[in-house]
């Protein structure tokens, strides 16, 4: 028995009648594989050790509305309680949720459509396992004024956590989604979120992803994302805590005229680990993406970034503009950052860049020689640093919570809110 099939001995299959040839594929992936290592080049960094060694109970589904943290009261609030689609606000003409036990056969036949199954355990894990998740649907030339936070919460010891989330964008829609993960009083727990989403032709959708995150748990998360003709997709990502996040980002640009951004901060410390692996495949004409992703790492903690763009030979006339940018407050504090380009089309305009620093001794000098502390000295320095990030985030609303953690969290004090 490998590491895998001792992870997955106490988990029983899903019950929603998901496509049975999605689920007879992640069978066979994960009969065939196992854990993937520091010698598999996704995971180079990343090292799986300690989770391989877990043997998690299957989720249980708990109700605590006490341990509801809203983001805002003005908004459509949904909560997923270890997987589990639980709450949910009044629903606004022109779009529809609902949780996937409650869907239609035309609805499932969508789920895990795009996804990529070989060789992707984790992937696997989640369809196989799968207990609940969350469909949505924005009708066609439909705008949601309000936003679509999706509250996710952990909790409990020893459990896998897997969540599907589907999201069908129709023509000329728009909407703005936050998922908030935080977990309470949850250990030794993998939680592992699946996000599918579609935007149609003219369609625009902002997603704002917030990782705050207690205990000794993992998190490995992936979206998928299909662009059609004159689309705009935003991923914002801030990872403010947890012991060990790992987010992919796959996005493909299907149609011509799209734009896509991603966008990423995190702020991490003692032994905290984050991998942000991102990849957007240009497989059309006239498009533009962008990426900027910045960190600060203090004590001991370690960082990912590995972002690779792919212009595909008929993709002529793309824009495709990468950035990672990190600071190491401390001497122990490690990053390894990878951006990539491949180019298979002659009429683009693309580039990459990275760097990795210490904060500047002459401006905490400086500070300091104005009365200023040296731990606040940094924070005034990392705060200019890494602020261009949260200003990508449209949503006030969002801004003003993000900012609210970050006094909590890192004690920053923004005084331009």
């Amino acid at each position: 028995m490998n590491k895998l099939e001792n992870f997955r001995i106490k988990l029983k299959p899903t019950n929603i009648p998901i496509d049975s040839k999605i689920l007879d594929l992640a069978k066979e992936v994960l009969h065939k594989n196992d854990f993937p290592t520091t010698k598999n080049e996704k995971w180079k960094y990343t090292r799986l050790g300690r989770l391989s060694k877990l043997k998690p109970d299957e989720c249980e589904l708990f109700l605590n509305q006490n341990s509801l943290e809203k983001i805002s009261e003005n908004a459509i609030t949904i909560e997923i309680n270890n997987g589990y689609f639980n709450f949910i606000s009044e629903i606004p003409a022109g779009i529809k949720i609902k949780s996937l036990k409650d869907c239609s056969k035309n609805e499932l036949s969508k789920i895990g459509k795009n996804l990529q199954l070989e060789n992707e355990i984790f992937h696997s894990l989640n369809s196989l396992y799968l207990n609940d998740g969350v469909y949505i649907e924005i009708d066609r030339n439909i705008k949601i004024d309000k936003e679509i936070h999706l509250l996710y919460n952990t909790q409990g010891i020893n459990q896998y956590v897997p969540s599907r989330i589907f999201i069908q964008c129709n023509p000329f829609s728009e909407t703005n989604i936050v998922e908030f993960f935080k977990s309470d009083k949850s250990s030794n727990s993998f939680i592992n979120p699946i996000t599918e989403t579609v935007l149609e032709q003219n369609a625009k959708l902002n997603i704002t992803k917030i990782q705050i995150e207690d205990g000794d748990n993992f998190h490995i998360g992936s979206d998928y994302i299909s662009q059609q003709s004159n689309s705009y997709f935003k991923c914002n990502t801030i990872s403010l805590k947890g012991e060990f996040i790992r987010n992919n980002i796959h996005v493909n640009v299907n149609g011509k005229n799209c734009q896509t951004d991603l966008n990423g901060a995190y702020l991490i410390e003692g032994k905290q680990h984050i991998d942000n692996h991102t990849k957007i495949e240009h497989c059309a004409p006239q498009c533009e993406s962008n990426e900027l992703y910045k960190g600060i790492l203090d004590d001991k903690s370690t960082g990912v970034f590995n972002g690779k763009v792919i212009v595909h030979p008929d993709a002529q006339k793309i824009n495709a503009f990468q950035s990672n940018a990190n600071v190491l407050i401390s001497d122990n504090a490690n990053v390894n950052s990878k951006p990539e380009l491949e180019i298979y089309a002659d009429d683009v305009k693309c580039s990459h860049g990275s760097t990795t620093g210490q904060l500047d001794e002459n401006a905490i000098y400086y500070l300091r020689s104005r009365g200023i502390s040296k731990r606040k000295a940094q924070t005034i320095i990392s705060q200019s640093f890494i602020k261009d990030v949260f200003t990508k985030i449209e949503s006030p609303i969002t801004q003003s919570f993000i900012y609210k953690k970050l006094e909590e969290l890192h004690n920053w004090e923004y005084l331009d809110k």
